[in-house]
Protein backbone atom coordinates (compact mmCIF):
# COMPACT_ATOMS: atom_id res chain seq x y z
CA UNK A 1 0.00 0.00 0.00
CA UNK A 2 1.10 3.26 -0.68
CA UNK A 3 0.13 6.20 2.08
CA UNK A 4 0.87 10.07 0.98
CA UNK A 5 0.05 12.00 4.45
CA UNK A 6 -0.10 16.04 4.50
CA UNK A 7 2.84 16.51 1.61
CA UNK A 8 4.02 19.66 0.38
CA UNK A 9 6.93 20.66 -1.48
CA UNK A 10 8.19 24.42 -1.94
CA UNK A 11 10.91 25.24 -4.36
CA UNK A 12 13.89 27.00 -3.62
CA UNK A 13 12.63 29.96 -5.09
CA UNK A 14 9.80 30.04 -2.10
CA UNK A 15 7.20 28.59 -3.94
CA UNK A 16 4.63 26.50 -3.13
CA UNK A 17 3.77 23.56 -5.36
CA UNK A 18 2.22 20.86 -3.63
CA UNK A 19 0.41 21.86 -0.38
CA UNK A 20 -0.60 19.11 1.95
CA UNK A 21 -1.90 16.57 -0.43
CA UNK A 22 -3.28 13.34 0.93
CA UNK A 23 -3.31 10.37 -1.32
CA UNK A 24 -4.13 6.45 -0.66
CA UNK A 25 -3.44 3.64 -3.68
CA UNK A 26 -4.06 -0.15 -2.63
CA UNK A 27 -2.79 -3.11 -3.80
CA UNK A 28 -4.29 -4.13 -7.12
CA UNK A 29 -5.57 -0.34 -7.93
CA UNK A 30 -4.87 1.80 -10.89
CA UNK A 31 -5.00 5.47 -9.75
CA UNK A 32 -4.71 8.02 -12.35
CA UNK A 33 -3.81 11.71 -11.66
CA UNK A 34 -5.01 14.15 -13.73
CA UNK A 35 -4.40 18.06 -13.72
CA UNK A 36 -2.91 20.96 -15.75
CA UNK A 37 0.36 21.68 -16.11
CA UNK A 38 2.28 23.12 -13.18
CA UNK A 39 -0.35 21.92 -11.33
CA UNK A 40 2.48 19.74 -9.17
CA UNK A 41 1.99 16.21 -10.97
CA UNK A 42 5.27 15.15 -11.56
CA UNK A 43 6.84 16.49 -8.34
CA UNK A 44 4.23 14.29 -6.48
CA UNK A 45 5.42 11.17 -8.14
CA UNK A 46 9.17 12.59 -7.92
CA UNK A 47 8.51 13.05 -3.94
CA UNK A 48 7.06 9.87 -3.55
CA UNK A 49 10.08 8.44 -5.27
CA UNK A 50 12.18 10.76 -3.18
CA UNK A 51 14.26 12.01 -6.12
CA UNK A 52 13.55 15.35 -3.97
CA UNK A 53 12.82 15.92 -0.33
CA UNK A 54 9.62 17.12 0.24
CA UNK A 55 8.97 20.16 2.42
CA UNK A 56 6.76 18.38 4.85
CA UNK A 57 4.53 15.41 5.09
CA UNK A 58 4.98 11.46 4.74
CA UNK A 59 5.61 8.94 2.54
CA UNK A 60 4.52 5.19 3.77
CA UNK A 61 5.73 2.11 1.61
CA UNK A 62 3.57 -0.20 3.85
CA UNK A 63 5.20 0.21 7.38
CA UNK A 64 8.20 2.28 6.04
CA UNK A 65 7.54 6.50 6.11
CA UNK A 66 10.30 6.97 3.28
CA UNK A 67 10.66 10.48 4.05
CA UNK A 68 12.22 9.87 7.26
CA UNK A 69 15.29 8.05 5.38
CA UNK A 70 17.98 8.60 3.66
CA UNK A 71 21.39 6.69 1.94
CA UNK A 72 21.64 2.89 2.11
CA UNK A 73 18.42 2.60 3.83
CA UNK A 74 16.53 5.05 1.67
CA UNK A 75 18.05 2.80 -1.49
CA UNK A 76 16.78 -0.44 -0.22
CA UNK A 77 13.23 0.57 0.78
CA UNK A 78 12.97 2.45 -2.52
CA UNK A 79 13.29 -0.94 -4.24
CA UNK A 80 9.78 -2.07 -3.39
CA UNK A 81 8.54 1.10 -5.69
CA UNK A 82 9.55 1.32 -9.59
CA UNK A 83 8.99 3.95 -12.12
CA UNK A 84 8.34 4.79 -15.79
CA UNK A 85 8.29 7.57 -17.59
CA UNK A 86 7.18 9.28 -21.16
CA UNK A 87 10.89 8.35 -22.53
CA UNK A 88 11.76 5.05 -21.61
CA UNK A 89 15.77 5.69 -21.91
CA UNK A 90 16.53 2.07 -22.94
CA UNK A 91 20.15 0.66 -23.99
CA UNK A 92 19.89 1.04 -27.58
CA UNK A 93 22.38 -1.70 -28.21
CA UNK A 94 21.77 -4.29 -25.72
CA UNK A 95 18.85 -6.54 -26.08
CA UNK A 96 15.33 -6.51 -25.03
CA UNK A 97 16.19 -8.98 -22.61
CA UNK A 98 19.76 -7.39 -21.39
CA UNK A 99 17.44 -3.96 -20.84
CA UNK A 100 14.69 -5.76 -18.97
CA UNK A 101 17.43 -7.57 -16.77
CA UNK A 102 18.94 -4.56 -15.60
CA UNK A 103 15.71 -3.85 -13.23
CA UNK A 104 17.84 -6.07 -11.00
CA UNK A 105 20.70 -4.41 -10.25
CA UNK A 106 20.07 -2.75 -7.36
CA UNK A 107 19.58 -6.24 -5.85
CA UNK A 108 23.20 -6.83 -7.08
CA UNK A 109 26.46 -5.44 -5.87
CA UNK A 110 29.23 -7.61 -6.88
CA UNK A 111 32.23 -6.79 -9.47
CA UNK A 112 30.28 -9.26 -11.70
CA UNK A 113 27.32 -6.89 -11.94
CA UNK A 114 29.94 -3.57 -11.77
CA UNK A 115 31.03 -4.85 -15.38
CA UNK A 116 27.85 -6.01 -16.62
CA UNK A 117 27.16 -9.16 -15.65
CA UNK A 118 24.11 -10.85 -14.04
CA UNK A 119 23.23 -13.43 -12.30
CA UNK A 120 22.03 -16.52 -14.48
CA UNK A 121 18.46 -16.89 -12.37
CA UNK A 122 17.56 -13.13 -13.00
CA UNK A 123 17.76 -13.47 -16.85
CA UNK A 124 15.22 -16.55 -16.78
CA UNK A 125 13.31 -14.12 -14.35
CA UNK A 126 13.57 -11.39 -17.41
CA UNK A 127 12.10 -13.68 -19.86
CA UNK A 128 8.89 -13.98 -17.30
CA UNK A 129 8.41 -10.68 -17.28
CA UNK A 130 8.74 -9.86 -20.91
CA UNK A 131 6.13 -12.72 -21.01
CA UNK A 132 3.67 -10.56 -18.95
CA UNK A 133 4.25 -7.64 -21.11
CA UNK A 134 3.74 -10.05 -24.49
CA UNK A 135 7.31 -9.14 -25.78
CA UNK A 136 8.91 -12.54 -24.76
CA UNK A 137 9.40 -13.21 -28.56
CA UNK A 138 11.67 -9.82 -28.79
CA UNK A 139 14.19 -11.10 -26.27
CA UNK A 140 16.91 -11.48 -28.24
CA UNK A 141 16.25 -8.04 -30.23
CA UNK A 142 17.98 -5.07 -30.01
CA UNK A 143 16.29 -2.48 -28.07
CA UNK A 144 16.90 0.91 -30.88
CA UNK A 145 14.90 -1.04 -33.39
CA UNK A 146 12.17 -1.51 -31.31
CA UNK A 147 8.82 0.93 -31.76
CA UNK A 148 7.53 3.20 -29.47
CA UNK A 149 4.75 1.29 -28.01
CA UNK A 150 7.42 -1.83 -28.04
CA UNK A 151 9.95 0.45 -26.02
CA UNK A 152 7.53 1.40 -22.81
CA UNK A 153 6.41 -2.37 -23.04
CA UNK A 154 10.13 -3.36 -22.38
CA UNK A 155 10.32 -0.51 -19.42
CA UNK A 156 7.36 -1.57 -17.73
CA UNK A 157 8.89 -4.85 -18.38
CA UNK A 158 12.49 -3.54 -16.49
CA UNK A 159 10.13 -2.38 -13.53
CA UNK A 160 8.68 -5.20 -12.82
CA UNK A 161 12.26 -7.33 -12.40
CA UNK A 162 12.96 -4.79 -10.06
CA UNK A 163 9.69 -6.87 -7.90
CA UNK A 164 7.83 -3.42 -7.32
CA UNK A 165 5.01 -3.24 -4.57
CA UNK A 166 4.50 0.25 -6.18
CA UNK A 167 4.83 1.39 -9.96
CA UNK A 168 4.40 4.96 -10.26
CA UNK A 169 4.03 6.12 -14.44
CA UNK A 170 4.76 9.95 -15.32
CA UNK A 171 2.80 10.06 -18.17
CA UNK A 172 3.95 6.98 -19.75
CA UNK A 173 2.42 7.28 -23.39
CA UNK A 174 2.46 11.22 -23.73
CA UNK A 175 4.59 10.24 -26.58
CA UNK A 176 2.32 7.44 -28.17
CA UNK A 177 -0.40 7.09 -30.89
CA UNK A 178 -3.83 6.30 -29.91
CA UNK A 179 -3.66 2.48 -30.11
CA UNK A 180 -0.38 1.72 -28.61
CA UNK A 181 -1.54 4.51 -25.91
CA UNK A 182 -4.74 2.21 -24.73
CA UNK A 183 -2.75 -0.91 -25.32
CA UNK A 184 0.05 0.48 -22.36
CA UNK A 185 -3.21 1.30 -20.37
CA UNK A 186 -4.80 -2.28 -20.84
CA UNK A 187 -0.94 -3.31 -19.91
CA UNK A 188 -1.18 -1.15 -16.51
CA UNK A 189 -4.47 -2.26 -15.44
CA UNK A 190 -4.01 -6.01 -16.01
CA UNK A 191 -0.76 -5.91 -14.02
CA UNK A 192 -2.28 -3.66 -11.19
CA UNK A 193 -4.97 -6.68 -10.78
CA UNK A 194 -3.35 -9.97 -11.54
CA UNK A 195 0.33 -8.88 -10.23
CA UNK A 196 -1.45 -6.60 -6.98
CA UNK A 197 0.30 -3.83 -7.53
CA UNK A 198 -0.48 -0.04 -6.40
CA UNK A 199 -0.24 1.76 -9.81
CA UNK A 200 -0.17 5.77 -9.75
CA UNK A 201 -0.31 7.22 -13.15
CA UNK A 202 0.07 10.71 -14.19
CA UNK A 203 -1.95 11.19 -17.92
CA UNK A 204 -3.03 14.22 -19.37
CA UNK A 205 -5.54 12.27 -21.94
CA UNK A 206 -8.89 12.49 -20.46
CA UNK A 207 -10.59 9.66 -22.14
CA UNK A 208 -7.87 7.24 -20.91
CA UNK A 209 -8.42 8.16 -17.23
CA UNK A 210 -12.36 7.50 -17.49
CA UNK A 211 -11.66 3.89 -19.73
CA UNK A 212 -8.91 2.62 -17.51
CA UNK A 213 -8.38 4.15 -13.75
CA UNK A 214 -10.26 2.87 -11.02
CA UNK A 215 -10.01 6.40 -9.22
CA UNK A 216 -9.33 9.49 -10.44
CA UNK A 217 -7.31 11.95 -9.14
CA UNK A 218 -7.83 15.64 -9.70
CA UNK A 219 -4.42 18.00 -8.77
CA UNK A 220 -4.92 22.07 -9.30
CA UNK A 221 -2.60 24.62 -8.28
CA UNK A 222 -0.64 21.91 -6.16
CA UNK A 223 -3.86 20.61 -4.01
CA UNK A 224 -6.07 17.97 -4.37
CA UNK A 225 -9.63 19.36 -5.70
CA UNK A 226 -11.33 15.76 -5.87
CA UNK A 227 -9.95 12.09 -5.30
CA UNK A 228 -13.00 9.88 -6.83
CA UNK A 229 -14.00 6.79 -8.41
CA UNK A 230 -13.88 7.16 -12.41
CA UNK A 231 -17.55 6.41 -12.08
CA UNK A 232 -18.27 9.46 -10.11
CA UNK A 233 -15.62 12.00 -11.81
CA UNK A 234 -18.26 14.49 -14.06
CA UNK A 235 -16.41 15.98 -16.91
CA UNK A 236 -16.82 19.54 -15.58
CA UNK A 237 -14.84 18.97 -12.59
CA UNK A 238 -12.34 17.56 -15.23
CA UNK A 239 -12.06 20.65 -16.93
CA UNK A 240 -11.99 22.86 -14.12
CA UNK A 241 -8.80 21.28 -13.55
CA UNK A 242 -7.44 23.07 -16.36
CA UNK A 243 -8.64 26.57 -15.88
CA UNK A 244 -5.45 28.99 -15.35
CA UNK A 245 -5.36 30.08 -11.55
CA UNK A 246 -3.86 33.61 -11.30
CA UNK A 247 -0.46 33.62 -9.72
CA UNK A 248 -0.54 35.80 -6.63
CA UNK A 249 1.81 38.08 -8.11
CA UNK A 250 -0.99 38.55 -10.84
CA UNK A 251 -4.24 38.67 -8.69
CA UNK A 252 -1.65 41.48 -6.36
CA UNK A 253 -0.86 43.97 -9.88
CA UNK A 254 -4.27 43.35 -10.87
CA UNK A 255 -5.66 44.84 -7.00
CA UNK A 256 -2.95 47.28 -7.87
CA UNK A 257 -4.51 48.53 -11.20
CA UNK A 258 -7.85 48.75 -9.56
CA UNK A 259 -7.08 50.50 -6.75
CA UNK A 260 -5.36 53.09 -9.01
CA UNK A 261 -8.61 53.26 -10.96
CA UNK A 262 -10.37 53.88 -8.29
CA UNK A 263 -8.12 56.50 -7.05
CA UNK A 264 -8.32 58.64 -10.35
Amino acid sequence: MLRVRSLSVRYPNGRLVLDGLNLQVEPGELVVVLGGNGSGKTTLLHSIARLLRPSAGEVWLGQTDLCKLDGEALRQARLELAMISQHPSLIRRSTVLTNVATGTLGRHHTWQTAFGGLPRHELDAAHDHLAQVGLVHLADQRAGTLSGGQKQRVAIARALAQRPRVLLADEPVASLDPEASEEIMRLLQNLARSAKLAVLCVLHQIELAYGYADRVVGIRGGRIEFDLPREQVSRDSVQRLYIREPAKDDAARDAARDASREAA
